[in-house]
């Protein structure tokens, strides 16, 4: 059945829906008084800002912060604080004045998060954005264009294509011919990407066939990041096909182990596919002997991966590149620039020896879309999705605006924190029990340690350890993280329960500032505030 419009219909005219001339009036409006927001969020002494607002502690005692269900409860409960009308309030203004409940929306998000510009910031694998930060991500958002096809997002795709070869050959070498990379929303998609391109290349007939045929094991240690296991998952593979390979004391996989677990999957009947060397634990910070793995996987025809999602980045160091030693012989490597060096959240790259594969594993004939035959420029065919974030940017205007030397200077200032404080406590003996530190030095970034208030021995230190994070992020001072050991490691003679984990990537970070944490540590041993 045909439907056709009648000559009336046709001839009557309709306005735009949106007045062009109202969205410049009311960006012109709202753009300068949000970037005053902005600025006196940032603005305060980064030394002495609360990193937990005072809106997210609980005001009846002041010693615990809100719930997620606590907050979701105050912010929805309560009119004027999270709302969907039905009218909005950008729509059909007569006076830009009546724009103000938007910038009180603005308010309320800023009041009720935490500030990753406060250096007590200290419990995730980054900290704050810096000025090309901030600027590089409006402009995406003022571009609001795709970088799937060249067509779309013409300078963009070549920033993509630059930035992505440059970074590669860091790891690579600059003779390598083909060398490049591409970004993904996040380290864990880059990792998913990875397993299934190894599949995909090793045995093109999975593209078609799927993985019928064979049986794929894929090795990684057991401190590997979770991401590893859920590629597994997605790839079809199962959870059963992934070994977690043992590790050392200090959480680098033992290569003679990864190459009896070989060895043993193959008699089982098993494919051995994969091998996941990691740069960087999320927990310990260690870094596996990427040489010695690189000869096992080279041996049994394994695929190399580096998940260099936080210590990738060691590459720009002046003094610790050698922890990578041996990664440019990696099939891929994921690194992330949003972790050590301070580009806006998200922003993961997956570089390759020959960028050529990302097409010829991931690409379908999606003629309708992709029209470029040749070298390929229409980068969403050489992944598995389609519409992706020009993140490659963020990264390109950051190391436009420091430099590498600017980004060799920010690693290794991280890198002495780290040190420095891990020393700070291991003197302290009586008090602190540093957990990763080998010869003076931590492997990464990360701090490991147990704190004793009291002269009694203790066995299971998670109480204490939960009970000091949640006063700390309570007077909003400092944000710290706590871990457990892996569960494989659970039979170490150092494993007693959950222990601090504190994060030193902020550019800002004095040894001023951490003596007067560890007075704050120290504090709570002498107020005898703390329940064992």
């Amino acid at each position: 059945m045909t439907i056709s419009l009648s000559e009336d219909q046709l001839q009557q005219s309709r306005q735009p829906l949106v007045d062009h001339k109202q969205e410049i009036q009311h960006l012109e409006y709202l753009l300068p008084r949000i970037v005053a927001k902005i600025i006196d969020y940032v603005k305060p002494d980064p030394e002495s800002s609360l990193v937990v607002p005072p809106c997210l502690t609980k005001s009846c005692e002041g010693k615990e912060t809100l719930s997620g269900r606590e907050l979701y409860n105050a912010l929805t409960s309560v009119p004027g604080k999270l709302d969907l009308p039905l009218k909005g309030f950008g729509t059909q203004v007569e006076d830009e004045a009546m724009l103000q409940p938007v910038l009180d929306q603005i308010d309320l998000i800023l009041d009720n998060s935490a500030n990753t510009w406060s250096l007590g910031f200290l419990e995730k694998l980054y900290a704050s954005t810096n000025p090309i930060g901030v600027i590089a991500d409006l402009v995406l958002s003022v571009l609001n264009t795709n970088s799937h096809v060249f067509s779309a997002s013409p300078v963009l795709t070549v920033i993509e294509k630059f930035v992505g070869r440059e970074y590669a050959k860091l790891f690579y070498g600059h003779d390598s011919e083909y060398c490049g990379g591409l970004t993904f929303p996040g380290g864990s998609w880059s990792n998913v990407t990875s397993l299934h391109m190894a599949r995909a290349h090793l045995y093109p007939s999975t593209k078609t066939e799927g993985n019928s045929a064979h049986r794929f094991a894929i090795f990684t240690s057991v401190d590997s990041h979770y991401s590893i296991t859920k590629a597994a998952m997605l790839c079809g593979f199962g959870t059963d096909a992934v070994v977690g390979v043992p590790v050392t004391e200090t959480g680098e996989m033992i290569v003679e182990a990864l190459e009896s677990e070989i060895v043993r999957m193959k008699n089982d009947g098993w494919t051995p596919l994969y091998v996941n060397a990691t740069a960087g634990t999320t927990v310990f910070g260690s870094f596996d002997p990427i040489e010695e793995i690189s000869m096992v996987a080279r041996k049994h025809r394994l695929w190399l991966h580096v998940d260099g999602s936080l210590g990738g980045n060691f590459i720009f160091s002046g003094k610790d590149f050698t922890m990578l030693e041996g990664v440019g012989k990696a099939d891929s490597i994921t690194a992330n620039p949003h972790k050590l060096l301070g580009v806006p959240a998200t922003c993961s790259f997956l570089l390759v020896k020959d960028e050529r594969i990302f097409k010829s594993c991931n690409s379908l004939k999606a003629e309708y879309l992709f029209h470029d035959a040749g070298d390929n420029f229409d980068l969403a065919n050489g992944t598995l999705g389609c519409g992706r974030r020009a993140d490659s940017l963020k990264f390109y205007l950051s190391w436009y605006y420091y430099g590498k030397l600017g980004f060799t200077q920010r690693i290794d200032h991280a890198k002495y924190m780290a040190d420095y404080f891990a020393n700070k406590l291991a003197s302290m003996a009586n008090i602190f029990e540093v957990l990763n530190l080998v010869d003076g030095r931590v492997p990464g970034v990360q701090v490991c340690f147990y704190m004793n208030p009291t002269t009694r021995v203790i066995d299971d230190y998670t109480r204490i350890t939960r009970q000091v994070c949640g006063r700390f992020h309570a007077e909003g001072k400092y944000m710290i993280d706590y871990a457990p050991f892996p569960q494989a490691n659970k039979n170490n003679p150092r494993a007693k329960g959950e222990f601090f984990r504190v994060v030193f990537v902020n550019p800002k970070l004095s040894t001023k500032f951490l003596d007067r944490m560890v007075e704050d540590l120290c504090s709570f041993c002498e107020s005898g505030d703390v329940i064992m």
